[in-house]
């Protein structure tokens, strides 16, 4: 069973890798045409460059450990060690003109994700979770209390999480509402205290896999809503698996918000 990290060298071939991919989206921001793919999202040249970059470098650097991604393969692998990619996420924002989106990287061992980064090319952030280790951005520790004393008063939904309004209709929502229109930004600004909870309604593995990662090393209750991500089946297609999520600041902020929540679930 594998169990080990990635080694130092390995990690820095990842961030150098980051960088060539985030160069190349920076570039292209501003200057792509995008198409429509069958589940009615959208895709750039720029998506399937990234995508076949990542691939391609994480194949490279870790032999024999397999590559899930949003662009390329999408049966869960049955090795240990693997890799999850989501080579653009937010393309929508991307293809608009609207800078904010971001690379996500995670490698899974024993259906756990160990080591995660995202990239957020438009800001020159990255942020990088290690199991056991904790999390930073830029090269900083990002500390618990970062958000406990953030003050923040926003929860962010995703697009499609919107229909809780319309569910619970009789009362207002209890909080300030952000749309980020990045999935997995949405959840880990609960971790970097931009937002005391994040609420996804359709994320798919590639969504979710790195911010999975930094939010557990920083003790963000999570409350998976439907289907459990750790309980991923080898040889599964996951184009539509959904798994749809709360992630809180706090187990107060995720009990007062857990209503809202389930009502996602309602025919």
């Amino acid at each position: 069973m594998t169990s080990s990290l990635l080694s130092p060298q390995q990690l820095l071939a990842v961030h150098q890798l980051l960088d060539r991919v985030a160069d190349r989206q920076r570039q292209d921001f501003g200057h792509i045409v995008s198409d429509v793919k069958p589940d009615g999202s959208l895709i750039t040249a720029c998506d399937r460059w990234s995508d076949r970059m990542l691939v391609d470098g994480l194949g490279a650097l870790a032999p024999g450990e397999f590559t899930l991604s949003e662009e390329g393969e999408k049966l869960c692998p049955s090795s240990s060690a693997f890799w999850v990619v989501d080579p653009l996420d937010g393309t929508t924002n991307f293809a608009a003109g609207i800078p904010y989106w971001a690379i996500s990287v995670a490698r899974f061992v024993d259906g756990q994700p160990t080591e995660a980064f995202l990239e957020v090319p438009s800001l020159r952030q990255r942020i990088v979770a290690i199991r056991g280790r904790g999390a930073w951005r830029n090269g900083k520790p990002i500390a618990v209390e970062t958000r406990q004393f953030s003050g923040s008063a926003c929860v962010s939904l995703c697009s499609r999480a919107i229909r809780v309004l319309q569910r619970r209709h009789q009362e207002p929502f209890p909080a300030k509402i952000r749309l980020l229109g990045v999935a997995s930004l949405n959840m880990v600004s609960v971790a970097m205290g931009q937002t005391v909870a994040a609420l996804e309604a359709t994320p798919k593995i590639w969504d979710l896999a790195a911010a999975w990662l930094v939010l557990s090393e920083l003790h963000c209750p999570v409350l998976w809503l439907d289907e459990d991500p750790a309980a991923l089946t080898p040889g599964r297609d996951l184009s539509n698996v959904s798994y749809p999520v709360l992630v809180a600041a706090s187990q107060a902020e995720l009990d007062r918000l857990k209503p809202w929540g389930e009502s996602l679930l309602l025919p």
